[in-house]
């Protein structure tokens, strides 16, 4: 596909992608063209009046490295790190240019995407962050068992996580309990809320609430962070199949950082209009 050039088009081009249903919008800006207001995004992300995502991401040149990605959540709100949105822009380029390897600088670190092989992309979402400052919590404490009901975990992913362990995931009121623990005050910039049943020492179910998004079919930083707390609580190995709504990612965490391995999907490329941006 032709690369889209936003400043060229009459409205504003877009692709729609997903990594195992967790789907983006994707805005190739690498002609040029500024990123959409953040109230222009959240309309976007309507699923009845705009075109519907988890987030939305934008593809932009770069001098330290092959592309540049910036990401956004549903309501508007800046994100560092998007896993599955980053896996699917590196197939995506990979396609465009028959390169195997590639590197993408995002908010929190230059990541290396390559080809697994079997139509599956594998990307290096670098080392975990588990300093308390950097994660970010708001006080210092234990982030392998963090001082709330339930003694969760507290991972950096390029953004704050809360990884939970139970018995039975799919018994939890995801929809009551996500918002209170995306909004617990231990985290003052919100975060990513995950429930985790291990099966065994490389498998786990995993339920996602996403910081600014909601209940997601998937999602690789939350798949990255709940694979890094089973391994440091010791309830599994460093490479597990993690079991997401969406599908299975493999989460591999080497000496190098923490490589997330699944599918992508270029669903449709489409052009919003001037009239609705406009409105």
């Amino acid at each position: 596909m032709p690369r889209m050039n936003s400043i060229s088009a009459p409205g504003l081009p877009f692709m729609k992608m997903h990594g195992l249903g967790n789907d983006f919008v994707v805005l190739d800006l690498r002609a040029g063209g500024e990123p959409p207001a953040a109230g222009v995004i959240a309309r976007i992300a309507d699923r009845h009046r705009g075109v519907g995502f988890d987030q939305l991401a934008t593809v932009e040149a770069d001098s330290r490295a092959d592309v540049r990605l910036r990401f956004w959540n549903a309501d508007g709100s800046v994100s560092s790190a998007c896993g599955n949105a980053t896996r699917c822009i590196a197939r995506h380029v990979m396609d465009q240019t028959g390169r195997d390897r590639l590197s993408l600088r995002t908010d929190h670190a230059v990541l290396l995407a390559e080809d697994a092989g079997g139509g599956l992309t594998r990307v290096n979402m670098g080392p975990p962050v588990l300093d308390w400052r950097a994660i970010p919590l708001a006080r210092d404490v234990d982030t392998l068992h963090l001082p709330i009901e339930g003694d969760p975990v507290a991972t950096g992913m390029g953004n704050p996580h809360v990884t939970f362990f139970v018995d039975d995931a799919a018994s939890v009121d995801l929809a009551a309990f996500g918002p209170a623990m995306e909004h617990h005050p231990l985290y003052p910039q919100r975060t990513n809320v995950e429930v985790v049943q291990v099966v065994s020492r490389d498998e786990i179910i995993l339920r996602i609430w996403e910081r600014g998004a909601g209940p997601t079919l998937a999602s690789g930083s939350c798949s990255c962070a709940a694979a890094v707390a089973a391994a440091r609580r010791g309830l599994a190995g460093r490479r597990i199949k993690v079991n997401v709504p969406g599908g299975v990612l493999h989460i591999d965490w080497r000496e190098d950082g923490v490589w997330m391995e699944g599918p992508t999907a270029h669903v449709f490329t489409g052009i919003l209009t001037p009239e609705w941006l406009s409105q």
